[in-house]
């Protein structure tokens, strides 16, 4: 199926729904060789993905990888990756805070790809155990409203194209479908995105996966999460309802930083970031990125009725220590 999918792309076709989830069988199970890989990743970027082949190669990847069994609404803070900002892990600091306000959070993802530090990288220099059984992992999130799902282990599948993505060197379809195929399957998602023209199709796309409320966010200054150092475009989804608009950091009472005083190290640095940021002892403009991400993660999740009433709840999470107490359970809990 890859060669035909490859040759009706090249020709600028778009592929059916049935025939994008096929060729992601065909990768996720071994069977396509390496070559027919690079010509299709490669043609397809050139063409451009539709949200039908997108949401098609998501519910492929799903279908190939191992489920987390969760009870109620689930968020993830989750960003694709690519923004090539070297910042600190502000999704990952983000995700524990909102745990510790008291909302599950199912964060999935990997070691560092185009950054020095991927959210397992950070992770692991805190304690977390990464490679979790999903029965275990459904315990923690019960236990402690928070688990780290790590795609190398719920993903097995990518490594057949990993490779492939490595020696090809461009963005491919695969950078953003690890935020959409969450193994806890989260009905509730913080995405960030690394281009502008990326943030109204994979609001569609998060939509048709079953997604119930969503921000889709691209802070200008090439950002994939909501900036403090720029406006953030946002698409918000809500039952199927779309609305398109735009957040700054004044807007929140925030002081606008400089992109650079957001940049991190590598696991080991930026774990002691995030260490820092959650006991309350770092409030400069790192703490303040997490604490507007977390706010909207709260707001999200319905634990306040405006992005501003969440982030005065995530500054009250760290202030009465109940953050770095939650990153502490979550480090014990799954080193039991």
């Amino acid at each position: 199926m890859i060669v035909e999918a490859t040759k009706k792309v090249v020709e600028r076709q778009d592929l059916t729904a049935a025939e994008a989830e096929q060729v992601m069988d065909e990768i996720m199970s071994g069977e396509a060789e390496a070559v027919n890989m690079a010509a299709f990743l490669t043609a397809l970027r050139m063409k451009g993905e539709t949200v039908e082949e997108i949401t098609a190669f998501a519910k492929g990847m799903r279908k190939h990888g191992i489920k987390v069994p969760v009870q109620g609404d689930v968020l993830e803070i989750v960003g694709t990756g690519g923004d090539e900002a070297n910042s600190i892990n502000i999704s990952t600091t983000a995700s524990i805070l909102v745990a510790a306000a008291g909302y599950k959070v199912a964060k999935h993802g990997n070691r560092s790809v185009s950054s020095k530090s991927g959210a397992a990288d950070c992770l692991e220099a805190l304690g977390v155990k990464l490679d979790l059984e999903p029965e275990q992992n459904a315990k923690v999130l019960e236990a402690s409203n928070i688990c780290f799902m790590f795609a190398q282990k719920y993903h097995s599948a990518m490594r057949f194209v990993g490779p492939v993505r490595k020696a090809l060197g461009i963005r491919t379809v695969f950078n953003i479908l690890g935020p959409l195929a969450n193994p806890a399957e989260a009905d509730v998602e913080l995405l960030g995105v690394y281009s502008e023209e990326l943030v109204e199709p994979m609001a569609h796309v998060l939509d048709k996966l079953g997604v119930k409320r969503a921000l889709v966010v691209y802070g200008q200054d090439r950002l994939d999460e909501i900036s403090l150092s720029a406006p953030t475009t946002v698409m918000e989804v809500n039952q199927s309802t779309f609305t398109r608009y735009e957040l700054t950091p004044e807007q929140f009472g925030m002081k606008r930083c400089d992109k650079s005083e957001l940049v991190g190290g590598d696991g080991a640095q930026n774990a002691q970031i995030t260490e820092s940021i959650l006991k309350g002892e770092c409030t400069d403009a790192k703490a303040e990125a997490v604490i507007l991400n977390a706010g909207a993660g709260i707001y999200l999740m319905g634990g306040a009725d405006s992005i501003a009433a969440g982030i005065q709840k995530a500054r009250e999470t760290i202030a009465n220590g109940k953050a770095y107490e939650k990153l502490q359970q979550f480090v014990a809990l799954t080193n039991a």
